[in-house]
């Protein structure tokens, strides 16, 4: 294949931030994605249908003109959010999920769940509901090393969540471990997954081999290869019970290529173009529809776009940088690197 046309993709989990960055932010996902889920970790974080509106409409004062572009909402699960608020969401045109970070897990997340037993009541609501809980799976307790912490998550949290709640509809976001994709594979169909590009396309030697780089560091952090070729199999299989979300996430070059360098990928500007190369890699370019399209708007109950876009086989080298906030450049995913696919 050498032109593919697909559905308008969506992004089912996306970090935008708030304030000047969204100038740079919103046009460079409206021009991939119809609908993206936008995640609420600011500073202070969305923790209200009210705040989640009002975030949309700062987001929507960037969409760009003629562009299609639905920013859907979350809340931030804190040890306090009210169970009142998740028939709020359920009401919302705009408000989709309820985000549980637990606390110290990823940037901005301080403010997250200390323990998931204290919040049951709001979880028997989003149960009630149906309102999907977006999960970060990984503990955050400081002796559990980097590269098990997804594996813990799915152990000590979510196993025991599922059987108190077993019809909680649940989408554990960014995995990165095979254990993750086979947990999903075991459930029923109101537990999904998200997976990246960087996590289809990188592994650790990546980030590791001939020198540290800053800007694959991401949180879940990339795992060995065997993880990522389960990632690669299970996202190209045609499962619906996988979607994608880039999980990207914008830090200045200066805030990335420092001794305590931010954790975040920017994807947004070629998403679509490295999932195709992700999916042709493995001669599974025709399933990217499903994944892209199809699979994301099926689980949250959203009409499937109508409009299309076209890909064609065709070199193009990632900008080196883009201009971000004054004075301050972002470095995009596979910077200066050459892919084999286009959006035309």
């Amino acid at each position: 294949m050498n032109t593919i046309t697909l559905l308008q993709p969506d992004d089912w989990h996306v970090h935008l931030r708030d304030g000047l960055v969204l100038k740079r932010t919103v046009p460079d996902l409206a021009r991939q994605f119809s609908r993206a889920i936008c995640m609420p970790n600011l500073v202070p974080p969305v923790k209200t249908v009210d705040e989640a509106l009002a975030y949309r409409e700062r987001i929507m004062a960037h969409a760009p003109e003629g562009v299609n572009f639905d920013p859907r909402m979350v809340l931030y699960f804190t040890d306090y959010t009210s169970p009142e608020e998740v028939k709020k969401i359920k009401d919302s045109e705009y408000v989709n999920a309820i985000k549980l970070y637990p606390a110290g897990a990823t940037t901005n997340s301080d403010n997250g769940v200390s323990d998931i037993r204290k919040v049951y009541a709001v979880i028997e609501q989003l149960e009630k509901y149906q309102v999907p809980l977006l999960l970060h799976g990984e503990v955050t307790h400081n002796h559990v090393d980097i590269f098990d912490r997804e594996k813990r998550f799915l152990d000590e949290v979510l196993s025991p969540l599922l059987k108190q709640f077993p019809a909680l509809k649940i989408v554990l976001e960014h995995i990165t471990t095979s254990e993750a994709a086979h947990f999903v594979l075991e459930q029923d169909r109101n537990v999904a997954a998200t997976i990246t590009p960087q996590h289809l396309l990188f592994n650790r030697n990546d980030m590791l081999v001939g020198g540290i780089k800053p800007h694959f560091y991401c949180l879940p952090i990339l795992k060995r290869q065997t993880h990522q070729q389960t990632l690669l199999e299970v996202a190209t299989s045609g499962n619906p019970k996988f979607f994608l979300g880039t999980d990207s996430a914008p830090h200045s070059k200066n805030a990335k290529e420092n001794a305590c360098g931010c954790a975040g990928c920017y994807s947004a500007p070629t998403a679509i173009e490295l999932y195709a190369q992700a999916f042709d890699q493995v001669g599974r370019i025709e399933r990217l529809e499903g994944f892209a399209s199809m699979f994301g708007a099926d689980f949250y109950g959203l009409p499937r776009n109508t409009q299309t876009i076209s890909l064609v086989k065709e070199p193009q080298v990632i900008p080196a940088s883009l201009e971000y906030l004054e004075n301050e450049q972002i470095i995009p995913l596979y910077a200066g690197q050459t892919i084999q696919w286009r959006k035309v």
